[in-house]
This record gives C-alpha cells, sequence and structure tokens, in this order.
C-alpha cells in the first residue's frame, strides 16, 4: 500500500473513532385538525413525538417511516418536510436530531400498547399534556407559532 494511501486509511479509521455521529429520527404528524400525535414511552417519562435511532444501512427517511409504523402504525403518503436538524448531546455527545413534518399519512392499524410505548394519541395545540417532553414543546413552538428556531434540541 502506498505511504499516502496508508496515512489516509490509519486516519479515517481514527476520524470514525473520533468523531463517531449517531443520528435519530422524529416526526411531527399533524392531522387535518392540526392536532399532533405524541407518544408516551414505557421507559422515560413525558410525552414525545414519534420516532428512533436510524440503524445501519438505513436512510433516515426509512428509519422515519418504520419508526412511525413500529410506534403509531402510520404510514407517510408522499414526502415528509425535513423541519430541521438538531444537536441532542445529552446522553451522546454527537447525537443528531432529524425532525420531520408531516401533513399527509395514514394510519393503518392503532397499535396496542407494548413494552415500548405505553400510548399514542392526538393533542390540540391548546391543551398539550402537562408532561410534555420540553424538547417537543419547544420544536412545537418553531413549528405553529413561528419561534426562533434552535440548534439543540
Amino acid at each position: 500500500m502506498p505511504r499516502k494511501t496508508l496515512i489516509t486509511h490509519v486516519l479515517q479509521r481514527y476520524w470514525r473513532l473520533t468523531r463517531s455521529l449517531t443520528m435519530g429520527t422524529q416526526g411531527v404528524i399533524i392531522d387535518d385538525k392540526d392536532r399532533v400525535l405524541l407518544v408516551r414511552h414505557t421507559y422515560r417519562p413525558g410525552w414525545h413525538f414519534p420516532g428512533g435511532g436510524v440503524e445501519a444501512n438505513e436512510t433516515v427517511i426509512e428509519a422515519l417511516s418504520r419508526e412511525l409504523q413500529e410506534e403509531a402504525g402510520i404510514v407517510i403518503d408522499g414526502e415528509p418536510e425535513l423541519f430541521g436538524i438538531y444537536g441532542n448531546f445529552t446522553y451522546f455527545p454527537s447525537d443528531h436530531v432529524a425532525l420531520f413534518v408531516i401533513r399527509n399519512w395514514r394510519q393503518t392499524v392503532a397499535p396496542k400498547p407494548n413494552r415500548e410505548i405505553a400510548e399514542h394519541r392526538f393533542y390540540a395545540q391548546d391543551n398539550l399534556p402537562s408532561d410534555l417532553q420540553p424538547a417537543s414543546e419547544r420544536r412545537l413552538g418553531e413549528i405553529f407559532k413561528g419561534h426562533r428556531q434552535e440548534a439543540l434540541w
């Protein structure tokens, strides 16, 4: 292996270890009454947007589609709108969340509570749950009230 190629190869491995990135995706599902779908997990408090991690060899859109189907029986019709990409460094130093707004969708099945999702429900903007996760509340302000979009989740 030529020296330049070897150095590049070693540096690429080093960068992969020191600059690793995790990626998640969440969807703001909006119905025809401008209500939003929220889920309550069994393993963490509060209400959140449905979504989850992007797996190896999976695009962000594929992960979004999979998570929405698994958590809420939602199938996206058309292209979801990328609203923003946020840094979420609370638990992982290089975690990011891609947030999509989805107005064209259908619910093929209303999932029953399971080991991951305790319940899911649509909420009106003026009647959000008191234990709505703060980042989700900030995102709703950005989407519906025109608040300045923040860089951090």
